[in-house]
């Protein structure tokens, strides 16, 4: 049985960044606190918690006095750095430049002269990490839409800026600005700001033509990821034989009954060193009689 590990796939260059931030300041013995999750990959999360870095929320932030706090790559709003300032906190600031550059401009966007009226738009998942650091530049004032649904329910008779978080699919962004471009009030002004990553939005395609070279997909990604389900569903649609899992010992041997060619791929969140793991979990039991 041959199998193979997608080179697409794995940490995305901000991610990668906010690793290597945290590993460096964990070398120097110093406690190292990181604001949420520093990736959406429990496995990962688990390795550099056994290295000593500690993960906290808003709430203990902002009982924190006098220590170093890692912002991970997804960033945040300005109210987490003035906690920080407030509270003689030392910030490591891991924010992926693609973000931070997202940031800058919808906040300048929001700072125009005649702004008021105007809704700031954006592409993204409620909740998510990057979306709650994207509307805390607007003051909260920012609509979130998470689908075409969504998005019917806009007033079309202002004007209306969109952006979108940087890790959504380029495919919906586009049917969203054809939408609104339809519906848009005469005299009110649509613009549209393509702030989607690259590197990850590429990976649509490639790992779609991936899971098509293979029998089987095991897709390793933690749950908690949305670029992860987004990803894994584009396998599911081309390669029905495609499975989620988070560590090895979910893998099962029944769904290797005839299979020649296994894929193993991830998330952006997810690690080399994990995918490597699920290789050789299956060349352990495959070869075993």
């Amino acid at each position: 049985m041959q199998i193979e590990i997608d080179k697409g796939s794995g940490f995305c260059f901000g991610v990668t960044t906010a690793i290597k931030k945290a590993e460096e300041e964990l070398a120097t013995g110093d406690r190292l606190y990181c604001l949420g999750d520093i990736v959406h990959n429990t496995i990962e999360v688990e390795r550099l918690h056994e290295k000593g870095l500690v993960t906290i929320d808003h709430r203990q932030l902002q009982q924190l006095h006098g220590a170093k706090v890692l912002l991970r790559a997804h960033g945040e709003p300005p109210e987490t750095y003035d906690t920080a300032h407030r509270n003689n906190i030392e910030i490591i600031d891991a924010t992926c430049p693609v973000v931070l550059q997202l940031q800058r401009r919808i906040k300048k966007q929001w700072q125009q002269p005649g702004a008021n009226g105007a809704s700031i738009v954006i592409f993204g998942k409620q909740g998510h990490a990057e979306v709650l650091g994207l509307v805390g530049q607007t003051n909260g004032e920012a609509i979130v839409v998470e689908s075409l649904d969504d998005v019917k329910k806009l007033d079309f008779t202002h004007d209306i800026y969109l952006f979108s978080q940087t890790t959504k699919s380029l495919d919906e962004f586009h049917r969203i600005i054809s939408y609104i471009q339809e519906h848009i009030a005469p005299g009110a002004i649509f613009r549209s700001f393509d702030t989607i990553c690259r590197q990850v939005a590429n990976r649509m395609s490639n790992i779609a033509a991936f899971a098509r070279r293979h029998d089987l997909i095991i897709f390793v990604s933690g749950r908690k990821s949305s670029n992860g389900r987004v990803l894994f569903h584009e396998c599911q649609h081309v390669n029905a034989n495609s499975y989620l899992i988070e560590r090895p010992e979910e893998i099962l041997s029944e769904w290797f009954d005839g299979v020649d060619s296994v894929g193993i791929c991830g998330a952006t969140s997810t690690p080399l060193w994990l995918m490597e793991q699920c290789r050789d979990y299956i060349k352990h039991y495959s070869s075993e009689p």
